[in-house]
């Protein structure tokens, strides 16, 4: 339980040091990463980090996407 605390602890630093934009995708990554690393050996922490940095990359690519469907369609 306190590596869960712990690694939502971590997910909330990230969002407040991040830009708004980037933390897109970091919260909900680092809580599911934190989750995921705990059960796969203890590793909570390193869970959240790593799931922070997909869940802003996977925003990052749809906010692209996004972008060339709206210049499609101009």
């Amino acid at each position: 339980m306190k590596v869960v605390i712990a690694s939502l602890m971590v997910a909330v630093a990230f969002v407040a040091a991040a830009d708004r934009a980037e933390a897109k995708g970091c919260l909900k990554g680092a809580v599911v990463g934190g989750v995921a690393g705990h059960y796969a050996g203890h590793h909570g922490l390193l869970g959240a980090a790593a799931g922070c940095l997909y869940g802003r990359h996977r925003a990052k690519e749809q906010e692209r996407q996004q972008q060339s469907q709206a210049q499609r369609r101009d």
